[in-house]
């Protein structure tokens, strides 16, 4: 053993090779200040070693090395420019003396290199991957940019065209393509990976692969001429800017210093990334998108730890209404494995949750995402019934009829009826009360909500709703199944609306009072999606949620919560309620619903809704983006603040991913309670007061006025 760390050792064979085994004493490998300080060790140690011919780096853990330790990262993002460039200097120093090593050397990728543990592989002169391997520069995906040289090499290893797609969209990237695009130089088979590397290695050490050419490449200029450079680096910033627009700094950052770098040597091209880094990581969008990730795996730890609490094995799934919404439950399990009969009480709701199921697969298989294989097993776990008797084994029931308590509860008890006593009764509703619903169960205890969203084969969350008799067994239960499913489930306790529902319709009451007030719902949408960041402005979202159910779950809060959210006379949601105007399900809504020349869904505003809602609003004016922002935002944080202050929501991680994932706030916000933060909570006091007098959605709690009052903040309060 030439060199032992505790993440990394270094042993010499008998042919003058190098061993560089990253072996962390902990799960993974990663970048933390113990490991780089351990690499500069190892590396000064074969510096020093004569009789060592070559270096082949590889990795004693499933995973090569996953990225640098983001928890190290967020304390370091608070010091000083002066303090972080020292820090991002000395570390990136420490990647280029390996890379200076005047012998050649090869990484050898099992599991994943990514981030930091990309820019490691980089700097080897070779690469080899197993076939399973996956390669990438994901930091983009945490509103930064690489820090260790990834910006300076990849483009000098794969060309600036095909390295600026790989670092500003921060896609993982599986073997072969990498193979492809030519930032690995075999993929293999994972038994021959590390004998495949030493052979590659040996090839380069008797001169039949030109190693120092490799070096050479990689601290010198790139190589573009004047006219190519312009037009790899002018359409790389018209695809960043039609991609992420304005609210993301990091991929258009890392364009223009690639662009900058061009024509300058190693040295000079890693003072422009770490100057690009420093900058990027004190933005809120940075803030804000690391926060998203540190939250996120504050939600997968709990659901893991509440999965692994399960005792009852789930072997069959039931889902009972066929419509859209049950045709989706029901592929998600089926997708994955979970055999599923789907009930329902005509034929024609059968087929349609069949084609709904067959739907989705077929546009998988058009965008070769799905195999034939995988359709036929998915379909073939789907069972349709209209018989009750073909649920008797099913382990968990997913009732997911109309959004009706009179009939839900109904097919609730008739359920309860024809499954086995330790069964798993749940309920897809999106508003109506679990403990409501449970009156008609003789077993409360195993009955939850089990709240899907629209379209649910791409919507990642699913809200988990506690019943004031609901067991822990069941909730572990329905957390475990959600997973295997491939969803994020984030457990809530009852109220009216839950979490999601509950925050969205103050927003959406937010909304209807300031098109009362005289503003244009076409403004409105334009100021929510392009400078808020919503996928959908609230007239739009209407539309596509359907204005039937808005209308009909806007009562349900009324009736819940009418201190704060009772009906608004004249309400445009209403209003177009009685007239029919149901959004997208049949065409006609705040917008006319139909299709481009291209076949692809269109919008445009509605005549009809404009006219309507000018009977009973004020005259038209125009109002502040800001202040279209905070009428809606406020009612919204207000509502999530009382929902966290009352235990409905367990942590602000767990709301900001429930509405990430849920409803699709904006990543580079960060959620609710990371944009709270951002803005400071006296600065939020003091805007909704502002506002205070429009009604009791922008009244602040007492809670949230003292944590102001005291300088807090809800990611360390």
């Amino acid at each position: 053993m030439m060199y032992e760390g505790t993440n990394i050792t270094v042993t010499v064979d008998t042919d003058g090779i190098a061993e560089f085994c990253y072996n962390a004493a902990g799960s993974v490998n990663k970048f933390d200040r113990q490991t780089i300080a351990e690499f500069d060790a190892a590396t000064q140690a074969i510096a020093a070693d004569s009789s060592i011919k070559g270096v082949v780096v590889h990795s004693a853990k499933p995973a090569f090395i996953v990225g640098a330790d983001i928890t190290e990262f967020t304390t370091m993002f608070a010091a000083s420019d002066a303090e972080m460039l020292e820090w991002i200097q000395s570390s990136a120093q420490v990647f280029d003396r390996f890379e200076d090593l005047s012998i050649p050397t090869i990484a050898a990728i099992n599991g994943v290199a990514l981030g930091g543990g990309f820019e490691m592989a980089l700097v080897c002169d070779f690469r080899v991957a197993e076939t399973t391997a996956q390669v990438g520069l994901p930091e983009v995906k945490l509103g930064i940019m690489p820090g260790f040289g990834g910006t300076v090499r990849l483009p000098r290893i794969i060309g600036a065209d095909t390295a600026l797609e790989w670092i500003t969209t921060g896609a993982n990237k599986k073997a072969d393509k990498a193979l492809a695009d030519g930032a690995i130089d075999a993929v293999v088979a994972p038994e021959q990976l590390i004998a495949t590397a030493k052979a590659m290695l040996q090839d380069a050490i008797a001169g039949k692969l030109n190693w120092q050419s490799r070096k050479q490449t990689k601290v010198s200029p790139l190589t573009l001429s004047p006219n190519e450079a312009i037009m790899s680096f002018n359409t790389a910033k018209g695809m960043v800017f039609a991609k992420v627009g304005k609210h993301y700094p990091a991929p258009h950052m890392m364009v223009n210093t690639v662009e900058a770098a061009a024509r300058l040597g190693r040295a000079e091209a890693m003072q422009l990334e770490h100057k690009g880094f420093i900058t990027l990581a004190k933005t809120d969008a940075a803030k804000a998108q690391i926060g998203i990730f540190l939250a996120d795996q504050v939600v997968k730890v709990k659901g893991k730890k509440m999965a692994k609490q399960a005792t009852k094995d789930i072997k069959q799934n039931a889902v009972l209404g066929a419509g859209i919404m049950g045709g989706g439950i029901a592929y998600q399990g089926a997708v994955k494995g979970v055999p599923t009969i789907m009930k329902d009480i005509n034929t024609a709701a059968l087929d349609l949750g069949l084609t709904t199921a067959a739907g989705i697969l077929e546009k998988g298989m058009q965008r070769g995402k799905v195999t034939p294989a995988v359709m036929a097993s998915t379909l073939n776990n789907i069972t349709p019934t209209l018989d009750y008797s073909a649920i008797s084994h099913a382990d968990l029931v997913i009732e997911a009829v109309v959004e009706n308590p009179k009939v839900k509860s109904i097919v609730l008890a008739e359920t309860e009826t024809h499954v086995a006593d330790d069964a798993i009764i749940t309920s897809n509703t999106s508003t109506i009360s679990i403990d409501h619903l449970a009156k008609s169960l003789q077993k409360p205890e195993r009955f939850c909500g089990m709240h899907f969203f629209n379209p649910v084969h791409r919507m990642p969350l699913v809200e988990i709703i506690r019943g004031e008799k609901t067991d822990e067994a069941t909730i572990s239960a329905v957390v475990a199944m959600s997973l295997r499913m491939g969803k994020t489930p984030i457990v809530v306790n009852d109220c009216p609306g839950f979490f999601i529902n509950r925050v969205l319709f103050p927003y959406f009451a937010g909304f209807s009072r300031l098109i009362l007030d005289g503003a244009d719902f076409v403004a409105v949408d334009k100021v929510m999606e392009k400078q808020f960041g919503w996928p959908m402005g609230p007239a739009f979202l209407l539309d596509v949620v359907g204005i039937d159910t808005a209308d009909h779950a806007a009562s349900v809060m009324s009736d819940g919560i009418p201190e704060r959210m009772l009906k608004i006379e004249n309400d445009p949601v209403t209003l177009m309620y009685n007239a029919k105007r149901l959004g997208q399900k049949n065409g006609v809504g705040f917008y006319d619903h139909g299709k481009d020349k291209r076949g692809r869904p269109s919008k445009t505003p509605a005549p009809v809704a404009i006219a309507m809602i000018a009977e009973h609003a004020a005259a038209t004016q125009a109002f502040a983006p800001e202040e279209v922002i905070a009428r809606l935002m406020i009612p919204m944080a207000n509502e999530s603040i009382r929902c966290l202050e009352e235990g409905i929501i367990g942590s602000p991680e767990e709301a900001d991913i429930a509405l990430l994932y849920g409803i699709g706030f904006p990543p580079f916000r960060g959620g609710i309670f990371r944009y709270i933060d951002t803005m400071g909570l006296a600065n939020f006091v003091e805007l909704a007061d502002k506002y205070a007098h429009l009604g009791p959605i922008y009244q602040v709690s007492d809670g949230v006025r003292e944590m102001a009052a005291a300088g807090k903040t809800y990611f360390t309060a």
